[in-house]
């Protein structure tokens, strides 16, 4: 009885759309032993591959079939808006501009509060001095983010400037070792010649400034053993001849 009741599904939602509003029947779906929803194209312009709901209901034997609620619903290859993302999640790196604020969420997961432990002995050291540090530290998961962040950026050691560079910044002298459970893989360049001045950068990472960097100053061209000086004469003195001699 719910599968057959097309017709008064299809009166249901011109009520609802009007005549030019609704199309063909292309389907009906079990709700439960007690309903069904009966699908109709949708035809008004802006709605594509939308359709018409219609849920109808059956109490009992003796009951007729009646109309629950009519909607209208996103079909398979319907134009849709993209998912609701709150703004905070919304906001990329880059966004923030002079002025703006960003403010975290007090449950921010990359942050935690001062006085909690954490496995980092620099966070530590801050969270024993309760009322007097910062309110809230990294946290784990925080710093997790950014070194992954950090590792596949710009001054990363997969980057085309590391992968030309002559060594890696973990034995530059201007490499500046980050403090805390970082140290081991982050530090910041100081090296005002450098495209990475003031980055942080991974420890793998390099470029043509590294201190210990050498130029090959020999001639590229050949020099030969022999070297001839042609602003040096050589000057070997001969015996005056004698009047008789000049007369023979």
């Amino acid at each position: 009885m719910l599968a057959g009741a097309v017709e008064l599904a299809r009166e249901a939602a011109l009520e609802e759309a009007g005549v030019e509003g609704v199309g063909e029947h292309v389907g009906v779906q079990a709700e439960d032993s007690a309903a069904a929803t009966h699908l109709f194209e949708a035809l008004h312009a802006g709605y594509v591959g939308w359709r018409w709901a219609v849920t109808v209901a059956h109490a009992g034997p003796d009951e007729p079939v009646t109309v629950s609620e009519v909607v209208l619903l996103p079909g398979p290859d319907a134009l849709v808006a993209p998912d609701w993302v709150p703004w905070q999640q919304r906001v990329r790196a880059g966004d923030l501009g002079v002025g703006d604020l960003l403010p975290t969420t007090r449950d921010d997961p990359r942050l935690l509060p001062a006085y909690l432990y954490s496995d980092d002995p620099a966070v530590e050291e801050v969270a024993r001095e309760i009322g007097l540090g910062r309110v809230r530290v990294m946290s784990r998961q925080g710093r997790l983010e950014a070194a992954d962040r950090w590792y596949r950026g710009e001054f990363g050691p997969r980057s085309e400037m590391a992968r030309s560079a002559p060594a890696s910044c973990g034995t530059c002298g201007f490499y500046l070792p980050v403090a805390g459970s970082l140290r081991a893989a982050y530090g910041v360049c100081g090296n005002a010649l450098s495209p990475a001045d003031g980055h942080v950068v991974h420890t793998e990472y390099g470029c043509g400034a590294h201190s210990e960097a050498e130029i090959d100053t020999s001639p590229q061209v050949p020099v030969a053993e022999l070297v001839y000086d042609d602003s040096v004469l050589d000057v070997e003195p001969t015996r005056r001849r004698g009047r008789s001699e000049r007369g023979s």
